[in-house]
């Protein structure tokens, strides 16, 4: 079998994400360090693991996922905010009527539906990300439920639909997502202006984006140009068949019918081992073993590390502060007695005492990986 450029660029990109790595540190895009770069157009870069030092990822750092091409820059002086469906006094909203509401600040994590996708077995179709494809940020704007009470909207409303000014490519579906209004109307909800502090980069999608803290990173939309309260939730493609997860598990490799999935909401319990690098080799010292813990819409309790595979667990030490949506840093110093190889492992407990399995369950599109990490690592006499 031959294979094409762009599917040896691919394969080179896929290795490159499990190992938490750029396969090219020279691949940049303006306003970002050098990241792992799955796609171009539409851009899908991965955050390489070095980069997780702080509580908050910095803006540089933090990963993109795009599904349609980027829209034109879209300038705050001619933005405007539909805001229509069931409410009695439908608006049109500018960046500065937004900047006039009450501002809020949610520290949340933002995580791919698919981040980890690489490690399925058997592969799955689609980006094959490593660990990289999430990040911790403060998010700040009005609340959703601010500008829905502004709009009228009916109390019968059910779903709030969103949509961007991005558009797709010939047939491409428009990215089109809605949500229960219960969750719209949650008070961490928001239509954020400002990411870490700094109105968002138009990557992160100036001038407004949608943050559905503690759900996947598919329903917090970009560049939001309308909200629609609704009577029902949204059919098109990135609601149904997209982003659905099986109702129950299933054997790997089978194909679920359409009425076993169902749409995904909150995320799961999970870690992630930053350092030391899978497969690196390391003196004999001590060794500062790190990583990162979130739980969706709970807080991490407890983080948990082997470095023997398994056999025992200690507790790792965890970053202030304890909130629910936001991930914490977890840290653990290992001092190896022996030269060899060691297996490291990370597992996490949230507060509603879901514990990360084993084993991540097998579904068709390699959503909501978050398995027990691992990491090998050889150690050496100095």
């Amino acid at each position: 079998m031959t294979l094409n450029r762009r599917e040896i660029f691919a394969a080179l990109m896929a290795a490159a994400a499990r190992r938490g790595m750029a396969a090219d540190d020279g691949v940049t895009i303006p306003g970002k360090r050098p990241m792992i770069l799955h796609n171009d157009r539409p851009e899908d870069l991965e955050t390489p693991l070095r980069y997780f030092d702080s509580w908050l990822t910095p803006v540089d750092a933090f990963f993109v996922r795009q599904h349609l091409p980027r829209p034109a820059a879209i300038s705050g002086a001619a933005y405007k905010l539909t805001v229509n469906g069931m409410t009695s006094k439908p608006l049109e909203l500018t960046l500065a009527d937004l900047q006039k509401m009450p501002q809020f600040t949610v520290p949340a994590t933002i995580e791919c539906t698919g981040n980890g996708r690489g490690f399925y077995t058997p592969k799955v179709p689609g980006i094959q990300w490593g660990r990289g494809a999430i990040g911790n940020a403060e998010w700040s704007g009005p609340r959703i439920a601010d500008i829905l009470k502004l709009a009228g909207a009916s109390a019968s409303a059910a779903f709030l639909e969103t949509d961007g000014a991005d558009t797709g490519v010939a047939a491409t579906p428009d990215f089109v997502r809605s949500l229960p209004m219960k969750k719209a109307l949650h008070p961490a909800t928001l239509l954020a202006l400002k990411m870490n502090g700094q109105p968002l980069p138009d990557i992160h999608g100036f001038p407004a984006r949608l943050i559905v803290p503690g759900w996947d990173g598919t329903s917090s939309v970009k560049w939001v140009t309308r909200l629609s309260a609704t009577a029902e939730g949204h059919k098109g493609f990135f609601m149904n068949p997209g982003y659905r997860y099986p109702k129950y598990s299933l054997p790997p490799g089978s194909a679920p019918r359409p009425a076993e999935l169902e749409v995904i909401e909150g995320m799961p319990v999970k870690s992630s081992i930053v350092a030391p690098e899978d497969q690196s080799k390391l003196g004999l010292s001590s060794i500062a073993i790190r990583g990162f813990a979130w739980a969706g819409e709970e807080a991490i309790e407890r983080v948990e590390v082997s470095t023997d595979g398994g056999s025992r667990w200690h507790d790792a030490e965890l970053s202030s502060p304890k909130l629910p949506f936001a991930w914490r840093l977890f840290h653990l110093d290992w001092k190896p007695a022996d030269p060899g190889y060691y297996t490291i492992m990370s597992r996490a407990t949230d507060s509603a005492k879901r514990v990360q399995p084993i084993v991540a369950a097998w579904n068709p599109s390699g959503y909501l990986w978050n398995a027990i990490d691992r990491v090998g690592v050889t150690v050496e006499k100095a």
